[in-house]
């Protein structure tokens, strides 16, 4: 099984993606347990086996971990370490969290339901409806389906977003000088749009980048009426029953939430703490705040066909190889990830980070087993002199994590 944890975001070497909620009730037929290996007790997912996952996790040099795992109407939730490095504020199973490039799922969600209802097109071309965003041959050529599926060659806008991070070696001083800076959609995008190019429009391999879903998000608005992250609100997130899941009003996350710490890669030593953080650089591509819990309910929900009909699903799970901004290739459809395991099966689901937390969420197709997973430290790794990440024993851990919560075992 190959899976990362750093796909939604990044800048050159580095690789990073990007009122009071009340934490979730446990599900019937569980039980609570204290926190610190905290766990809710399942039948038939190896809860042992789970809880002495994340605690490695934890070991490894995480400070907190929390996840969700169902099997087959069963479910188990646990969590170690800590939500807070300065206080010991244990992590709970349901906490808010930033959950980064997971946005993305919810916001083609969104236009795909505008495409069932014949507004948008997915075969047309994104200058149609934003001549003012992309105009030109660029917005002739793009279509609103190399907008999803990461082919339109659109450069991502983080490394031009965060400049301090080009830099040689690069230093982390742009991530403070943001913290609380507002960007708008349309600034970022036309730094996209006024770099060079990443690809042609339509070519058969993608190149991951955070504009493309910043456009959606101008698309949504333009043909609705109403601010995209309104939109998704009430068309998504509130027809899936999530009652844990928005974007953030401001910097601060509401609600039961952990610290997020920032390593850099070593650069930033010990981690920072960026869990008051402007999201406008992220928006409708990394920006909203969810739970685990509420993640599986979303993708259950629409691998199901419950928030789309089967036809825009079949779209959604038509793949093709995308270079990540870590450099990985993944298999990448409308706002999915495809993720085959050897004798687990297919997964579909999406991953995310943003400074200081990530997370993973990943339902199989028969929508029996799911899991997602979140940790409140990134870029964990430090950098060898070519600047590529260094193995570290979080990898490992994360690794068994996934394999046990995915497969039921310890060798994925």
């Amino acid at each position: 099984m190959r899976i990362r944890l750093a796909l939604c975001a990044g800048a050159a070497a580095l690789s990073m993606c990007t009122g009071t909620v009340a934490a979730a009730p446990a599900p019937e037929g569980t039980r609570p347990v204290p926190a610190g290996g905290t766990t809710t007790r399942p039948a038939g997912v190896g809860p042992a086996q789970l809880t002495a996952a994340v605690d490695g996790v934890h070991r490894a040099g995480v400070p907190g971990v929390f996840a969700e795992v169902r099997d087959a109407g069963r479910t188990w939730r646990g969590a170690s370490g800590v939500a807070d490095v300065t206080t010991g504020r244990p992590v709970t199973p349901a906490l808010r969290h930033r959950v980064g490039s997971v946005t993305k799922t919810f916001t083609a969600v969104a236009v795909m339901r505008q495409v069932e209802q014949g507004r948008i097109g997915l075969d047309t071309p994104i200058g149609t409806y934003l001549p003012h965003l992309v105009p030109g041959e660029r917005g002739r050529r793009i279509t609103v389906r190399m907008l999803l599926n990461h082919t339109s060659g659109i450069p991502d806008h983080i490394r031009y977003a965060f400049p301090s991070l080009r830099e040689v070696p690069p230093r982390p001083d742009s991530l403070d000088d943001n913290r609380f800076r507002r960007f708008t959609a349309a600034e970022l995008i036309r730094t996209g749009l006024a770099a060079p190019p990443a690809g042609e429009p339509g070519s058969p391999a993608g190149v991951y980048s955070n504009v493309n879903y910043l456009l959606l998000g101008e698309l949504l608005e333009e043909v609705t009426g109403t601010p995209a992250e309104r939109y998704i609100t009430r068309d998504v997130v509130e027809r899936a029953g999530l009652r844990h899941t928005g974007f953030p009003s401001g910097p601060r996350v509401t609600g039961p939430h952990a610290r997020m710490y920032e390593a850099l890669h070593g650069l930033i030593d010990p981690p920072r703490d960026y869990s008051v953080y402007d999201m406008s650089w992220a928006g409708t591509g990394a920006a909203l705040v969810s739970t685990m819990p509420d993640l599986n309910r979303f993708y259950a929900a629409l691998l199901a066909g419950r928030l789309v009909g089967e036809a825009s699903l079949a779209q959604m799970q038509r793949t093709l190889p995308v270079r990540a901004l870590d450099g990985s290739t993944i298999e990448y459809g409308l706002g999915l990830h495809k993720v085959t395991v050897p004798d687990c099966g297919t997964f579909w689901g999406h991953d995310g980070t943003v400074w200081g937390a990530g997370t993973m969420s990943l339902t199989r197709a028969d929508g029996r087993r799911q899991m997602s997973v979140a940790v409140n430290l990134m870029r964990w790794n430090e950098l060898d002199s070519a600047g590529v990440p260094r193995h570290h024993p979080v990898d490992d851990a994360l690794r068994t994590l996934y394999g046990r919560a995915l497969c039921g075992s310890t060798n994925p």
